[in-house]
């Protein structure tokens, strides 16, 4: 049969890979960068390459053969967002038990809600193949943390696929589907933002069958330390081999290289067999269009000769960072000498190869986002310099970062400390509560003397810092109620009802049953605002099920109406201007604009007032209070 090609960015090779993968349940929690890869899956309900000319730029690209009757690539599938990962991750479970091959889609911190199942179901073992994709964040552009979801893959004993681009993107995932059954345990694909925004052509492969393995309840004969063994001994090596010899992993050898080992070819007589050109003519050897670099060894041994005056440098690197990686070499045309190893199976971390690589290369520089994941594996070999030595920033890597690091590649450590610079650029960056936020005012009458306030990880988390100082920590998404019951005296927890959803219900019904005293201010804005608008669950009865005291507050009055005029002066108002306008000055606005319009009369004082009756109780207190996101 043959393939298709398509370009398209690697969240839309990745949605292809889902389809032709015959993915029949995909759940996920809404965040950054992941959010516009699930809207993919959510623009048609039974997707084939018809409907999704429709719902995205792929269909444009997609040769002629995409018409054939033959190679018709469709798939039948439900997609919904969920507002909890392990939640999200045990549907999946069900489904792939059931013979039903599931996807999960998460950001980075979610990883660490769906561990717990995720570790478990490794040695429980599972049916159809069920793929992870976790969305990483290098350089915190809509996140709490930078954390690096490869490590997940070492402590859950799993393969993790980080992809260069769009093509390993589509190839990585659609192996996932296979290494999962092969082995009966979960894959996790790592992606980026820089993945979504990188292009390539895609060829994509003929679709998987629809028959796939259920559950196999033999693994019950195995009592626990026996699983884990059966793991290691039999399922492991098999991950270890797949690392060893997947074609994901490849060495992408520097000009002079090639020219010494076409020269030791020549002399040797032996015949050129699809080594390809990076940039050299007139030397016999088969040019594919990559520019200057980009060059596979497909199966070729590195021999590159030091006697030959080849400095033996080279640079390890995975995922989107490859790309920066290669593009840095191609514009500097600096450094052709350099070999590449470029990772895109990064768990179980191909050792020998590596190892191979190592010997051949006097210095190795490692290139990856956000962690030294790959470096910290490695260094022992003391010829490896990357972030540990300095070379490099922790988090997002930028093309001058490696141009950096190849300076200063024959030093033990950089003499500059290079994440000072991306520190202070990114403080301009900085997102900002919303101007027309209809909780401004709210914002600013927490700052009430001698009491805690513990936000969360929603729009609140951005009162923290000043000039509106409205929260004093924010840990977690869904964090805020826990946090406060820790507080030495009664406090107040800020809490979105999405993060409310997610898991703050769980510290509510902690702080309900043990007594605790909070008071617990609810945003009831009915969407996650902060990751793309999704529906959020109405929780108002269930609450009032589980606590006694429970009051609700209206900021915006009658629901449907325009916004009024102090809603649009609000949205004139700059961040620095904030701190001072949103005071007496504003709140005497809003209240008379309330009177003139017959809504309920002075919303500001009146919340200030109840904010102030609650925290004087004992026990727990619940205000939802209700504001229309202006964003959606």
């Amino acid at each position: 049969m043959e393939e298709e090609a398509a370009l398209c960015n690697g969240f839309e090779a990745l949605y292809l890979a889902a389809i032709d993968s015959d993915v029949t349940l995909i759940t996920g929690v809404p965040g950054y960068p992941v959010t516009s890869l699930m809207e993919l899956f959510l623009k048609t309900a039974n997707p084939s390459i018809e409907t999704a000319k429709s719902s995205t730029e792929i269909a444009k690209s997609l040769t002629e053969t995409a018409n054939s009757p033959t190679n018709i690539h469709s798939s039948t599938y439900k997609a919904r967002w969920l507002t909890n990962e392990k939640v999200a991750l045990e549907i999946a479970l069900g489904a792939s038990v059931s013979g039903k091959r599931a996807l999960v889609l998460v950001k980075h911190v979610g990883m660490n809600l769906l561990s717990d199942p995720l570790i478990t179901s490794v040695t429980h073992t599972i049916g159809a193949g069920l793929v992870i994709i976790a969305g990483d964040d290098p350089g915190v552009k809509g996140s709490q943390n930078e954390q690096d979801s490869r490590w997940y893959g070492r402590l859950a004993e799993v393969v993790v696929f980080d992809p260069v681009g769009p093509d390993a993107a589509y190839r990585s995932l659609r192996r996932a589907y296979e290494l999962s059954e092969e082995t009966h345990v979960p894959v996790i694909i790592r992606v980026t933002a820089g993945l979504e925004k990188s292009e390539e052509k895609v060829r994509r492969l003929p679709a998987s069958s629809a028959v796939h393995p259920g559950f196999d309840r033999s693994i019950w004969g195995l009592r626990m330390v026996e699983k884990h063994q059966h793991f290691h001994f039999k399922v492991y090596p098999v991950l270890e081999y797949e690392a060893e010899n997947t074609d994901l992993n490849e060495i992408k050898k520097g000009i002079k290289e090639i020219e010494a080992d076409v020269q030791t070819q020549e002399h040797r007589g032996i015949e050129n067999r699809g080594i390809e050109n990076r940039g050299i003519e007139n030397r016999g050897i088969e040019n594919r269009g990559i520019e200057n670099r980009g060059v596979e060894s497909r199966g070729i041994e590195n021999r590159g000769v030091e006697s030959r005056g080849v400095k033996r440098i080279g640079i390890i690197s995975s995922g989107f960072a490859a790309s920066i990686v290669e593009d840095a070499l191609n514009k500097s045309g600096c450094y052709p000498e350099v070999s590449h190893l470029v990772l895109s199976l990064v768990n179980p971390l191909p050792l020998q190869k590596i190892g191979n690589f190592l010997k051949n290369n006097r210095r190795v520089l490692v290139a990856e986002e956000s962690e030294p994941f790959i470096e910290e594996q490695i260094r022992i070999s003391g010829n490896v310099c990357g972030k540990k030595t300095g070379h490099l920033p922790y988090g997002q890597i930028m093309p001058n970062d490696i141009e950096f690091a190849l300076e200063h590649i024959e030093e033990e450590t950089a003499p500059v400390p290079l994440d000072s610079v991306h520190t202070e650029s990114g403080k301009k960056d900085r997102a900002t509560i919303c101007e027309d936020c209809p909780y401004l005012p709210l914002y600013r009458i927490l700052r009430i003397p001698d009491v805690q306030v513990a936000g969360d990880m929603g729009c609140s988390v951005r009162s923290a810092p000043e000039p509106l100082a409205a929260v004093d920590v924010s840990f977690a998404l869904g964090s805020a109620i826990s946090v406060a019951c820790g507080f030495e005296k009664k406090g107040i927890a800020v809490i979105g009802d999405f993060a409310l959803a997610h898991s703050g219900i769980l510290g509510l019904l902690t702080a309900a049953s043990e007594g605790y005293e909070v008071l617990v201010l609810v945003l009831q804005n009915e969407v996650a605002a902060m990751t793309g608008g999704q529906k959020v669950p109405d929780l108002r009865k269930v609450v009032e099920a589980i606590v006694p005291d429970v009051s609700f507050f209206d900021l915006d009055g009658e629901e449907g109406k325009e916004d009024s005029d102090w809603e649009k002066e609000s949205k004139s108002i700059t961040d620095q201007e904030i701190g001072k306008k949103i005071g007496k000055k504003i709140e005497k606005k809003i209240e008379k604009k309330i009177e003139k319009e017959g809504k309920k009369p002075a919303p500001v004082s009146e919340l200030s007032d109840l904010i102030r009756e609650k925290l004087a109780l004992p026990g727990i207190s619940v205000i939802f209070i209700k504001g229309r996101c202006r964003k959606y």
